[in-house]
């Protein structure tokens, strides 16, 4: 039984799985933080399927990239009932939750959100008959950098809250870019449980204590703070 969380963006969503089955989830997109709504989602979604926390047996969260602070409220929310309950908790990419919930059978997905400073968070993974594989790492970059990294063989699906950016900016020189409609653009919590379980399924053992935040780059203080250093 896996309580999976996502905050890594805006939007703030919990899925509730029993072994891969999605029993239900909670998804919120109004703009109050996320340390006001996700826990009080949590508790709601697992009442409303009659399910209580003393059943579950693992925890998920998407560890980053992302909002330095959503990603900061997932982690810990995670690593706290994880502690609580004694459960193993597995922390997984941001960028591959999306990809692996879109549910594209063949193609390429390109999940992306807005970094800011003239840059994304982007990953690309390749699909065939619903399989999908990753083809790029979890990275940092500019627009006019990821362009020349992207195929051309097949259509490139956007998904994340970079979308209308990247689509806007590269749809002329990329015409294979597809994008999302609203409904499937935001990160949610359902493929962050689907890529817990394969992270299972590849013997991950979801250690809390390993369990850290991937920024992937510093945050605006740390950069400060080494400028002054220098």
């Amino acid at each position: 039984m896996l309580l999976a969380f996502e905050t890594s963006a805006k939007a703030a969503s919990v899925a509730l799985f029993d072994r891969e089955k999605l029993l239900g989830e909670s998804y919120q997109n109004t703009g109050l933080t996320h340390s006001q709504t996700l826990m009080l989602m949590a508790e709601d979604l697992m009442k409303n399927c009659g399910i209580s926390v003393s059943s579950l047996t693992g925890v998920a969260v998407a560890a980053g990239p992302g909002s330095f602070t959503g990603v900061r409220i997932g982690v810990s929310a995670a690593k706290g009932l994880s502690w609580g309950r004694d459960i193993p908790c597995w922390g997984v990419s941001s960028l591959e939750s999306m990809a692996l919930g879109l549910g594209v059978q063949d193609g390429y997905i390109l999940p992306i959100m807005d970094a800011r400073r003239a840059q994304v968070y982007t990953a690309l993974f390749s699909v065939k008959n619903g399989v999908v594989t990753r083809v790029l790492e979890d990275q940092a970059i500019a627009l006019t950098e990821l362009k020349e990294k992207l195929p051309s063989d097949m259509p490139i699906f956007l998904v994340g809250d970079g979308s209308s950016l990247t689509y806007a900016t590269l749809k002329e020189e990329i015409p294979s870019l597809v994008m999302p409609p609203e409904h499937k653009m935001h990160q949610r919590a359902v493929g962050v449980g689907l890529a817990a379980y394969r992270a299972i399924s590849h013997g991950e053992t979801g250690d809390p204590e390993n369990l850290t935040p991937n920024y992937l780059r510093l945050s605006q203080a740390e950069r400060e703070r080494l400028e002054k250093s220098k």
